[in-house]
């Protein structure tokens, strides 16, 4: 069921935003996975067996992410996920990748949670204490769209959603993809502050583990 055609990764280093130049260059980085849609075409009830076989394409994926980003694992400060459906396919294809595409990241940054219980809706984090670090939700967006169609992945601080200065959003697009019976499955990640933050509000280094919203 997983049949993946290309992977696309990209990376900027943004130093300066026609102001002061930053001593160190924001950067941000995308990872797209092309898969074949196995539901293009037509309306199958049942999705959610494809759910779990996303989960190692998540993981892979964000551990590439990392690397190409080359910066050492504790200077990510944001992420965001999304998905462009073909046109043979719904936008609900693109809700597979909520759970393997945002804890692919979480766990890579340091989450101590139980990803299949949280989706049960059965852990309570708070309570349980069972998280390190990623604490918040991970943005998300999806569309269907043709081939080249661009995909605005929004970014949020790792630990707390309400972090003014790093919220974000890196634009992603794979050159001929998706094709109609295709899903692009997208993760992101950035190293903080937009390069000339200025706008007040919740400082990431002043937040405690369970300030914000997550």
């Amino acid at each position: 069921m997983i049949d993946i055609r290309r992977v696309f990764t990209q990376v900027e280093h943004i130093h300066h935003e026609f102001g002061p130049r930053a001593q160190t260059p924001l950067v941000r980085g995308a990872i797209a996975a092309v898969l074949t849609n196995p539901f293009a075409g037509r309306y199958e009830p049942d999705i959610l067996p494809m759910m779990s076989l996303l989960d190692p394409v998540g993981l892979e994926m964000a551990h590439k992410l990392h690397a190409v980003m080359d910066v050492p694992l504790e200077q990510l400060a944001t992420y965001g996920k999304g998905a462009i459906v073909g046109a043979a396919g719904e936008l609900e294809h693109g809700a597979l990748w909520h759970v393997p595409g945002g804890y692919a990241m979480r766990e890579l940054l340091g989450w101590k949670g139980d990803r299949v219980a949280y989706a049960k809706g059965t852990v309570d984090e708070k309570k349980t204490g069972q998280p390190g670090n990623a604490l918040s939700i991970v943005p998300s967006t999806k569309k269907v769209g043709a081939p080249g169609t661009a995909l605005d992945v929004p970014l949020t601080n790792i630990n707390a959603s309400y972090v003014r200065g790093q919220f974000d959003a890196i634009e992603v697009r794979v050159p001929g993809a998706p094709a109609a019976d295709e899903i692009v499955f997208i993760l992101a990640m950035s190293t903080g502050y937009r390069v000339h933050a200025r706008v007040g509000g919740l400082l990431a280094e002043n937040i405690a583990k369970w300030d914000g919203l997550r």
